[in-house]
């Protein structure tokens, strides 16, 4: 192993990413903070940098915008010793999900983090859209199969100039910046300039011959993926309900759930994200001593 032993701890890389998703997979997530693409992706945002501690993977954040947190610590031995020393490094822990706080964090106080809960969809209802509740979306998919030719295509290397142009389209259309939507540029931007080399999955709508709509993600646990990202032109309604499903659909049949992480507190996010009716949601909290 590679990775540095605490109180050292380096920026981290692409090539941490073996170690430190062996982690990941000895120990999987709920939490879409359970993947190595999700970080690396978001790297120059939250600017994540990683070490061992007791075993265990700590991962120590000090995004702009917020205070400095750790991950709960990924590993099983000396827990609650590794939460000590993370606190004396920097007074929280965040993104800790309910499960982890309940068995190891009695007596320290806790804040639940809204804005970060996780969305969580069972594969079906997303691959099916049955019921009289996603009636509006089925509609909308009827109505661009009338007006448009459509086809699926699994993201492969060819097809990645054709997604950055894509996204230049689509980041044009976005109007003038926040810190966060710049922020998410750059996070598209990374996912695809290393969607191979991080095994990312990926799925493209075409339209009358034209990539037109793209989704990433990759795998969370061995029940579950997550999706990163999904972007789609305007030029129809109704696209965007249809890569959400064919995603769905062919890049994750063996899944039984999909995570499609947070909302980050946005309210036209949050309520785009509601109208899918997630299964359930992982809940996360601030734990401070």
């Amino acid at each position: 192993m590679s990775l540095p032993e605490y109180p050292d701890m380096r920026p981290l890389a692409l090539e941490d990413r073996d170690d430190v998703q062996a982690f990941f997979s000895r120990f999987p997530a709920e939490a879409n903070e359970g993947c190595f693409g999700n970080h690396y992706i978001w790297r120059h945002y939250d600017r994540p940098r990683v070490a061992v501690l007791n075993g265990n993977l700590v991962l120590f954040f000090t995004p702009p915008h917020e205070p400095a947190y750790f991950l709960p610590p990924v590993g099983e031995t000396d827990i609650p010793g590794t939460i000590e020393a993370c606190l004396a490094h920097t007074p929280r822990l965040s993104r800790v999900p309910a499960a982890f706080a309940e068995k190891y964090c009695p007596g320290f106080r806790c804040a639940p983090d809204r804005n970060d809960f996780d969305y969580v969809y069972a594969t079906a209802d997303l691959a099916e859209l049955k019921g009289k509740r996603y009636d509006g979306k089925r509609n909308r998919i009827r109505k661009l199969e009338r007006e448009h030719s459509w086809a699926y295509r699994a993201l492969t290397a060819d097809l990645l100039p054709d997604c950055r142009r894509l996204f230049e389209e689509w980041l044009a259309e976005q109007g003038e910046p926040t810190p966060m939507s710049s922020a998410q540029g750059k996070v598209i931007r990374e996912a695809l300039l290393h969607y191979e080399a991080l095994e990312l999955t990926g799925g493209a709508i075409e339209i009358d011959g034209q990539i037109a709509a793209i989704s990433i993600g990759e795998r969370l646990n061995p029940s579950t993926a997550v999706i990163h990202i999904e972007i789609a032109s305007p030029c129809c309604e109704g696209l965007a309900q249809l890569m959400n499903r064919e995603f769905v659909r062919n890049a994750w049949p063996d899944t039984d759930f999909i995570n499609r992480e947070s909302d980050l507190g946005l309210p036209g996010l949050r309520k785009a994200k509601l109208s899918y009716h997630p299964h359930h949601m992982v809940e996360k909290f601030h734990i401070w001593k």
